[in-house]
């Protein structure tokens, strides 16, 4: 029997989108022909999950896990196609399995994390639900020497870990729920990149005022603007959530504490949604039949 190379592998991973142990198994039954793999897989149940991989799932849930010591977080992204998925039994079972698997791995590597047993539930889910179902990312968030890391899920769809220097626990979700409200873009004024600075810095010179202004006034002008940007934007700076006669940096030092981090997730970010034309997808359906 012909060795089941890892392009063949590859290829046939691409093409149906399932995992590669299952892909190479296949290729091993058919000996190597990937065309005969394929025809296989789709009298067999597994190439139901395949089919619908291509499909966008950028609805789903964020879990969060955090050490009873504070010492370290993990955060996991797990979506699906639809919300009703969403909040099904099944989906959030798999989701706190997963937040789980993560936490006890302290990992971030999604694909050693799910291979074996968990990618074979999710292969299972998808056919008994119907729809894509994915681990998208995840994150470790260390405390650091006397540090303490705090978690908020809002409504499952948004999940923040933030990291003190002191403080307790309780500030720290509150600081974290904070973050889940605001969507601040840095968690300290020295940590906003600078060519954010730069693009924002060009925006202010194109806006109609600065036209005609001495460098000197206008340069003022500009620094005064960027730090109001830099406040509104900053976790730090920014009026605090539940008393917003302090900030988020006050509220902390109060406690004993200082910010040093956050990290926010929020459920389908990023990921560009297929818009689907209903009627057209009917009528092109009629004319095929």
């Amino acid at each position: 029997m012909a060795a089941i190379s890892a392009s063949q592998v590859k290829e046939l991973r691409e093409r149906t989108g399932l995992g590669m142990m299952e892909c190479k198994k296949a290729l091993t039954e058919a000996g190597g022909d990937i065309d005969v793999a394929i025809e296989n897989l789709r009298k067999s149940s597994g190439l139901k999950a395949a089919k619908k991989a291509g499909r966008t799932a950028a609805e789903g849930t964020v879990v969060t896990r955090v050490a009873d010591d504070g010492s370290y977080g993990v955060m996991v992204e797990i979506n699906s196609e639809t919300d009703f998925v969403s909040r099904d039994d099944n989906f959030k079972e798999f989701a706190t399995r997963i937040g789980d698997a993560f936490f006890a791995a302290k990992s971030e590597d999604v694909a050693a994390v799910m291979a074996g047993d968990l990618e074979t539930a999710r292969e299972q889910l998808v056919q008994k639900i119907g729809e894509n179902i994915g681990v998208r990312r995840s994150v470790v968030v260390e405390a650091g020497e006397g540090g303490v890391v705090g978690e908020y899920v809002h409504g499952g769809r948004i999940g923040v870990l933030t990291v003190l220097k002191g403080g307790n626990a309780e500030v720290a979700k509150d600081v974290a729920m904070h973050v889940a409200a605001i969507n601040p873009a840095v968690a300290r004024p020295e940590d906003m990149p600078q060519e954010q600075l730069d693009e924002e810095k060009a925006i202010i010179l194109a806006q109609p005022d600065m036209a005609g202004k001495p460098e000197n006034i206008a340069e003022k002008m500009v620094q005064g603007r960027l730090k109001k940007y830099l406040a509104e934007n900053s976790l730090t700076e920014q009026p605090f959530v539940k008393d917003p006669n302090q900030s988020v940096a006050e509220f902390v030092k109060a406690a004993g504490g200082e910010v040093l981090a956050f990290t926010r997730f929020e459920v389908g970010e990023g990921i560009e949604k297929e818009e689907v034309d209903f009627a057209k997808e009917v009528m092109e359906q009629a004319k095929r039949s």
